[in-house]
């Protein structure tokens, strides 16, 4: 199971920590990844990091003010997010699989979801 947390209400250019914690067995080959969906639009790929190495991947709409990272031991994946626009108000899921490199940031390659949760960003 995954539990997203962490989401409300910042302002642009805030910051903001979501959270997922993941519960039941980690497997070290499964990616985790954070997709985002506004309402009436398609999910897309924000950044996903390999369980066994922390590989990191991230959308270009995101590169350079989010970090994505894991806590082992917490066994809970992070996405860090600065510098925030109005255009990342969104649902944010965490979701977990074993997508091959190619498909990373597609979310057909997820098989784990978890509950949205909520940012928004007011300008």
């Amino acid at each position: 199971q995954l539990q997203a947390s962490g989401g409300g209400l910042v302002q642009a250019g805030g910051s903001l920590r979501v959270s997922c914690v993941v519960s039941g067995r980690t497997v070290s080959s499964y990616t985790f990844a954070w997709f985002r969906q506004a309402p009436g639009k398609e999910r897309t790929f924000i950044a996903a990091i390999r369980w066994s190495g922390g590989l990191r991947y991230y959308a270009d709409s995101v590169k350079g003010r989010f970090a994505i990272s894991r806590d082992n031991a917490k066994n809970t994946v992070y996405l860090q997010m600065n510098s925030l626009k109005p255009e990342d108000t969104s649902d944010y899921y965490c979701s977990t699989g074993s997508p091959i490199t190619s498909a990373t940031m597609r979310p057909q390659a997820y098989r784990y979801w978890g509950q949205g949760t909520l940012v928004t960003v007011s300008s």
